[in-house]
């Protein structure tokens, strides 16, 4: 490489601190090293070239005023860069032009071929060489002087290297840090919906209703341990089927209480408007979502896991046996092609909630009183009070399944 285009490359790399003087010789780190005195191929508009001591001092006191660049060059006895030439200088050393009309750079002249003419300059962007070579050559007999052709010597005659291998894959002067932030993201957001789908998946099959094989420790002890796994139990021994139980909620968004907000009202006890969850969803919209009860009054109970569905069309038979719990909209076609032959029946094998605000009048809840349902009343404003309304909740079902369970 020449001293040049060395100087230039270590310039835009911002590793000028490496270039080091060594007696009468320029030290580019451990890649190139160049004798102080040798010209450069930038030539001065006074018609010299400059140097590569001269080039290297200013470079490196480019920001010095002129005046006093002038007088500390002088003082150590270093040829100046004239004010013309300074910002010309300085733009293709630091990369903000490629090239300039005060660059020649010599192509030495290969004596093993003396019919190339003699060319006076070459320069990246103009690359001549490549036609006067063409031009030497005979169509009939190839080159005119065909004996002990040497192709290599002629083309590292005319080439110019530009960078190495290490060079190349070195990638200085790039960050990476936003690849790195865009990567780190995407792992935690893929880690989060694994997490997500454990917790809804394998977490609600692997905990059934109190764990039959654990028997229901901790609703009571009076109960005691069965260790002995129970047999399926159907609807009409007024008994839960087996498997993970089922909550039943509207799929209208006129009802406070749908799959999209139902999670956070059971689980963290929490009151989110349904289109306000719309809203906030990324993704397709749920199936199934599972909840367990995360706080109550009594720490020590068994946490049990419920799946919450709002498409009772899609329960086979044996998914009405695990049916424990309805939110109700409380209108009778709510509960058309239910495997049941009226409300009694519904809400005698089904415990069944109506949600509501406080302030809304009671005529909207007519249909409700008249069936066996628990209603359950929570503020449109003061969200502190969702949680005594979800553990109310939480404490009907779960006396409801127990006396299900042992009836």
């Amino acid at each position: 490489m020449d001293p040049l285009s060395a100087l230039r490359d270590f310039t835009i790399r911002g590793e000028l601190d490496k270039i080091v003087r060594v007696n009468d010789e320029f030290r580019f780190a451990s890649d190139y090293s160049f004798p102080c005195s040798v010209e450069t191929a930038y030539r001065s508009k006074q018609g010299n070239l400059y140097t590569l001591e001269t080039l290297v001092y200013y470079i490196k006191n480019h920001h010095v005023k002129h005046t006093e660049y002038l007088q500390n060059a002088r003082t150590q006895g270093i040829t100046s860069v004239t004010f013309p030439d300074r910002k010309p200088l300085l733009d293709y050393l630091t990369g903000k032009v490629s090239s300039s009309d005060a660059i020649e750079f010599l192509v030495p002249q290969n004596p093993k071929f003396p019919d190339l003419p003699s060319v006076d300059e070459y320069r990246p962007e103009d690359p001549v060489i490549v036609g006067a070579a063409m031009d030497a050559v005979d169509e009939d007999d190839g080159f005119k002087d065909s004996t002990n052709v040497d192709y290599m010597t002629m083309i590292r005659a005319i080439e110019r290297p530009l960078k190495d291998r290490e060079s190349l894959l070195e990638c200085k002067n790039r960050n990476f840090y936003n690849v790195l932030v865009t990567s780190t993201k995407r792992e935690e957001e893929r880690q989060r919906l694994e997490s997500q789908q454990r917790k809804d998946g394998l977490v609600a099959k692997s905990r059934l209703m109190g764990s039959d094989d654990r028997g229901l420790v901790g609703y009571g002890d009076d109960l005691g341990y069965d260790a002995n796994p129970k047999p399926k139990m159907h609807l009409k021994g007024g008994k839960i089927g087996e498997g993970v139980p089922i909550i039943l909620v509207p799929s209208a968004f006129q009802t406070l209480i749908t799959i999209y907000n139902v999670k956070e009202f059971l689980e963290d006890g929490v009151f989110i408007p349904t289109d306000v969850k719309v809203k906030q969803m990324k993704g397709a919209r749920p199936d199934c979502v599972t909840v367990q009860k995360k706080f109550s009054r009594d720490r020590d109970r068994v946490v049990t896991a419920y799946e919450v569905r709002d498409k009772p069309s899609a329960l086979k038979s044996e998914d009405w046996d695990r049916v424990v719990a309805v939110f109700v909209l409380g209108k009778e076609w709510q509960f058309k092609d239910w495997p049941f032959k009226d409300h009694v029946e519904i809400f005698n094998k089904i415990i069944g909630f109506y949600m509501r605000f406080e302030d809304d009048s009671l005529e909207s809840a007519k249909n409700v009183k008249q069936w066996n349902v628990k209603i359950i009343s929570i503020s449109k404003n003061k969200r502190h009070q969702d949680r005594a309304a979800a553990l109310e909740v939480w404490d009907r079902l779960e006396e409801f399944v127990r006396s299900r369970s042992h009836s």
